[in-house]
């Protein structure tokens, strides 16, 4: 299947309107931020700007891989922002968030992996905002353990890294990241007691039987959080849809994923890493003050 046929009417998002999402991107756009949901294409922009949210992209828009189903620009990044991580934590204010994700681009051209950014990132929110949860979105450094205890250090909430796809697409999906390195960068979060999380899509060629192996691997690793979405093939340079998983796919991935140990399950074929990212964690930890319309989370 490609690109080209006509969506299924489970694939319909709402589309970019109204003077909530204005006023979420004039924020956006005045406080100079970058966000996932517009350099990654979210198809779900129309509907979680328009409830006033929206995931923060630091270290940039230009990232140093180059994943053949990533809509995020790739090539030589700019220079870094120094005044990124306090205007991070004023849009927090300003917006009286209660729960936030923070992600990046992958920043193979820094020394640390961009992870003295994002441990001033997480603290400067943090110390503006006591009351609002950091979710933070990390690339996998390399597998640089040492590197990912820097970001581990700044005490975020909730740590997730995106798996992706399943073991046998890795290289051909990822090109520059491995199945094992992010598995072992999740399972050092949680060995240090962090929430952890991460994400999988479908329609690039996995099978079902694969994906449920994936699941188990995940579940051995002790993954709290899992989310599940469709893959939606940026333009036509990029991996090419294989399939539109069906709803009853989604919800039966949703119910193993559940049997065989994760805490909290969002699966369905508008779901995204970071979407309703506050109520993923507010059922996972039983948090009430968390779920919340007040969040920047949404890719």
């Amino acid at each position: 299947m490609t690109p080209s046929l006509r969506k299924p009417d489970w694939l319909r998002a709402k589309l970019p309107s109204g003077p909530a999402y204005q006023a979420t991107r004039r924020l956006v756009e005045d406080n100079k931020l970058h966000t996932v949901c517009q350099s990654a294409q979210c198809p779900n922009i129309g509907e979680c700007w328009s409830r006033g949210t929206a995931t923060v992209m630091i270290l940039g828009n230009i990232c140093t891989r180059s994943c053949n189903f990533c809509a995020i620009q790739n090539g030589r990044p700019t220079e870094i922002d120094l005044g990124e991580p306090a205007r991070v934590a004023d849009a927090i204010q300003k917006m009286g968030l209660k729960y936030c994700v923070i992600t990046s681009v992958a920043r193979d051209d820094l020394k640390d992996g961009g992870a003295s950014v994002w441990a001033a990132t997480i603290r400067a929110s943090k110390y503006k905002n006591p009351a609002c949860a950091i979710e933070v979105l990390v690339p996998d450094f390399k597998g640089n353990l040492d590197q990912v205890d820097i970001v581990l250090d700044a005490k975020p909430d909730i740590f997730n890294h995106n798996v992706e796809t399943i073991e046998r697409l890795q290289r051909p999906l990822r090109v520059q990241a491995r199945y094992d390195r992010s598995r072992s960068v999740l399972r050092h979060a949680k060995s240090r007691g962090f929430t952890t999380k991460t994400g999988l899509m479908l329609g690039v060629g996995e099978t079902t039987a694969e994906v449920e192996q994936c699941l188990r691997d995940l579940a051995t690793d002790k993954i709290d959080i899992l989310t599940i979405g469709q893959y939606l093939q940026p333009t036509p340079q990029h991996w090419k849809i294989d399939r539109w998983a069906p709803p009853e796919e989604f919800k039966h991935l949703k119910n193993y994923a559940l049997s065989i140990g994760f805490g909290v399950v969002e699966s369905g074929p508008l779901v995204r890493s970071s979407y309703h990212a506050d109520e993923q964690s507010t059922k996972y930890t039983g948090n009430e003050h968390l779920n919340t319309a007040n969040t920047l989370a949404s890719a």
